[in-house]
């Protein structure tokens, strides 16, 4: 079958535009090359489906995040599963690729130089998915085809109004899984020393800050812990500022800033967050070596009973949580409430980051032959089947996240009749305490912050953000070096350091981004607040 080489791809298509909103129908073909006919079958959906006359290979790339003691990434028991229940009836040889969970670029762009792109291309962040196909790794999808193929997975995304994310300079180069109850955020939970809090005589979760600050307090004088509220280093782009922004943001603040790609450090909501971490530095609730610190070492702190808190998403088998306990049997924990973090008196409800109202964002790769890109459609219908599915995320394969990594190509977490199930299904087992209930009450307190429209993502543009490119790196290692200052200095120094800093950041590339952003915002090209529509 014929190659697709949208190397022709070029600057061009940077500036193009996203058609929010404008998708009705199955879509046509966006190109001369996107879909060929000979993909359709005459029956759509798996009753037309025929076995290949000679074998495809379907490369599936799976995130590897390196936890030990399980099964490898590319064999286990939901590869051998795959390959026998879907692969060997339909002639596909299936291989699962490796992809470095902290890395994921890298990855893909040393995959691309060897030209051995798999034949997906899936991640979370909708700027990485767009540099894709600025780089030419993706080629268009025909949305008719696609919805001949595998019409289970395309009617869900019509009905959850995906359809608007699917395109760029209204070519089609993405189809997007499911993410149920997106705007809760309820898979991941933080836990805190419940037994802390009541050795010290409270006996509640802190639902305000002011509230954290008295634990904080008081933990420290009875000696608990030195330095309870741990820290870890700076790695993430992402500026966790959310709750300190006005509400509702502007949104021209909200396209310039709201970035999972570059670090929000010229802006109000970031000073607040660094003066507060500025605060509880010189308070001595932060390790002085917080900067140090990396992400295994703050694990380890919580499960060596160190620090007060700890959070990650939840499956039934959560190594940390497991340690823990062997550590701390007697131990007692709790779900902090979402409103801990809230000054009392400035807002009824905290605002929280709402993930995207998808899951991963799947486009295929520009070297695939027809019969590649058929077979993986094939295969993300296969995967969205409820038997298959509930095959997938209920048996023991022995991997990290219950398996999450192998069955996110359609959905991002498990879906059950009611979310009381779903959390039950997520909930962790064979633990000294059963935190069911509390995710169930944490969701409906998150559901409160959400129907509030107190809930909200970053926007997504329908343009590579050229500047970020070319300022990220040099952006990322001064926001690392002057938060970390910042966050040391003398509190009464804070407002001329950062009034020195922010100047530098700007003149440093951060101006040429958030100009871009805004400009692309203005003319139509990004996603909107839900209060702007």
């Amino acid at each position: 079958m014929k190659k697709r080489n949208l190397q022709r791809f070029g600057a061009t298509l940077l500036m193009g535009v996203m058609a929010l909103g404008t998708l009705t129908g199955c879509g046509s073909k966006d190109s001369d090359d996107a879909g060929s006919g000979n993909m359709k079958n005459e029956v759509a959906g798996m009753e037309g489906w025929s076995k290949f006359d000679e074998q495809v290979t379907l490369q599936i790339p799976v995130y590897n995040r390196g936890v030990a003691d399980l099964d490898s990434v590319s064999d286990n028991g939901y590869t051998k599963y795959v390959q026998e229940n879907f692969g060997n009836k339909y002639n596909i040889k299936m291989e699962f690729i490796p992809i470095t969970r902290s890395d994921v670029m890298t990855d893909y762009a040393l995959l691309a130089s060897t030209k051995n792109l798999p034949t997906f291309l899936m991640e979370y962040d909708y700027p990485k998915v767009t540099q894709w196909a600025a780089d030419g790794y993706l080629q268009t999808i025909d949305l008719d085809v696609f919805a001949n193929i595998a019409p289970t997975y395309y009617n869900r995304m019509v009905a959850q109004n995906q359809l608007a994310y699917t395109k760029i300079n209204y070519d089609t180069y993405f189809v997007l899984a499911e993410r149920p109850y997106y705007d809760t955020t309820y898979t991941y939970c933080t836990f805190v020393r419940m037994d802390w809090l009541e050795q010290v005589g409270i006996t509640e979760v802190p639902k305000s800050y002011a509230d954290y600050c008295t634990a904080m307090d008081k933990i420290i004088e009875a000696g608990i812990a030195e330095h309870p509220a741990g820290g870890t280093m700076v790695t993430a782009a992402y500026v966790a500022n959310f709750g300190f922004r006005n509400y509702p943001v502007s949104g021209e603040d909200w396209a310039m800033h709201s970035s999972l790609s570059t670090p929000s450090f010229s802006w109000e909501p970031t000073k607040k967050l660094i003066k507060r971490a500025n605060s509880e530095y010189n308070k001595g609730y932060t390790d002085p070596e917080y900067y140090i610190t990396d992400a295994e070492t703050a694990k380890a702190k919580f499960i060596n009973g160190e620090t007060y808190s700890y959070g990650g998403y939840m499956s039934a088998t959560v190594d940390w949580l497991d340690s823990f306990y062997a550590a701390n049997p007697d131990a007692k924990l709790a779900i902090a409430s979402n409103y801990g973090g809230v000054e009392a008196g400035v807002q009824e409800f905290p605002q929280i980051r709402a993930d995207n109202p998808y899951g991963m964002t799947i486009g295929f790769s520009s070297s695939a032959t027809d019969d590649e890109i058929k077979a993986a459609m094939m295969y993300m219908e296969w995967c969205t089947q409820p038997d298959v599915l509930y095959t997938l995320q209920h048996s023991d394969w022995n991997n990290y996240n219950n398996s999450k990594d192998f069955w996110c190509v359609t959905i991002e977490s498990v879906k059950a009749a009611t979310i009381e199930e779903a959390i039950k299904a997520i909930a962790p087992q064979g633990l000294p305490q059963d935190f069911a209930q509390q995710m169930i009450d944490n969701y409906y307190e998150l559901r409160k912050i959400a129907d509030a429209g107190h809930a909200y993502t970053d926007p997504a543009f329908a343009a590579v953000v050229n500047a970020e490119s070319e300022y990220n790196a040099t952006l990322m290692s001064k926001y690392v070096e002057y938060y970390d200052k910042l966050v040391m200095c003398d509190p009464a120094e804070f407002d001329k350091l950062y009034e020195q800093y922010s100047k530098e950041y700007l003149e440093a590339g951060y101006q040429a981004i958030i100009d871009e952003r805004l400009a692309l915002y203005k003319d139509g090209k990004s996603t909107k607040l839900p209060w702007d529509k």
